[in-house]
């Protein structure tokens, strides 16, 4: 039998499939629904420094392409997801990897919640989040300043050993600049991507979520995803990325490890099915071992 499991940055996963940040929470959302134990790896939802509301509602809203969401990074903050959200995933995943998705809304911010959560056991990696399009102020797009990706990059490196994933934006109009800037200063790997930014009218000119833009996902990011990841890693060859965006199948799965992908995140998906991914583990690994 060929074995599902990856060794990416130094981290062995049991099976690629990550659930994506933002879609599990802090994992105790899925208790009862999910064995997180059968996935490679849960991302968590962003942490911030201090807790964190969000936008006004609503926050969600479906079309036909997908999802368009405007939660606006809402969390408890640093000292309530160390005392209380970590500890219960902690004791929830013995085998499914931990990587825990870290936001700053200014530059030094992202060195200082790690800061925080360096020394924590269990924890394989950071995501920062360098690229989400759906908070008020119309999105933490540090990703797409090279200058200031350099900078958040280095001061967490030298914060912390802990591998560092830097989450990319799809609107970025040079996505493999942007990875080789963050390589050379220091991440471990990518995820590409974050979603795209979106906005949706009621007819009357009114938005339909309270913040008025949001973050698109689901069915409609899967080829925007699957660019990206080919575009990097072509010129890459050697970096660990991350492909998220659009998977509801083994077939989205295969098509991003085909990409070039290592690991690949499932977010919307899981939201509307979420024993999907259960399920597609099961497909991946008879495809993986079948003829």
């Amino acid at each position: 039998m060929t074995s599902l499991q990856r060794t990416v940055f130094g981290t062995t996963f049991q099976n690629p499939l990550l659930l994506a940040a933002g879609t599990a929470g802090f994992g105790r959302e899925l208790a009862g629904t999910i064995d997180l134990d059968l996935i490679g790896g849960l991302v968590t939802k962003a942490v911030s420094l201090r807790p964190r509301d969000g936008n006004p509602p609503p926050r969600v809203t479906e079309f036909r392409g997908g999802m368009l969401n405007a939660v606006g990074l809402a969390n408890p903050g640093l000292a309530v997801v160390l005392e209380r959200e970590l500890p219960w995933l902690m004791s929830h995943c013995s085998r499914a990897r931990i990587v825990v998705n870290v936001v700053g809304f200014e530059e030094w911010e992202y060195a200082e919640v790690i800061k925080g959560l360096e020394g924590v056991e269990g924890i394989s990696a950071f995501e920062l989040n360098l690229s989400c399009p759906n908070t008020a102020a119309g999105g933490v797009e540090f990703g797409v300043d090279p200058e200031a990706v350099s900078r958040i990059v280095a001061a967490c490196r030298l914060t912390t050993p802990v591998p560092l994933l830097v989450k990319l934006s799809p609107v970025s109009a040079d996505l493999p600049h942007l990875a080789r800037t963050a390589s050379a200063a220091g991440a471990d790997g990518v995820t590409l991507i974050n979603t795209m930014p979106g906005w949706l009218g009621r007819g009357d000119g009114e938005p339909v979520l309270g913040n008025g833009f949001g973050g698109v996902s689901g069915p409609a990011l899967l080829p925007i995803g699957i660019a990206a990841v080919r575009r990097v890693r072509a010129a890459l060859p050697d970096f660990p990325i991350v492909g998220v965006g659009g998977v509801r199948s083994v077939h989205d799965v295969i098509a991003y490890q085909d990409a070039g992908a290592d690991l690949i995140g499932i977010g919307t998906g899981a939201l509307a099915t979420p024993r999907l991914p259960e399920r597609i583990v099961r497909d991946l690994d008879r495809a993986q071992n079948s003829g």
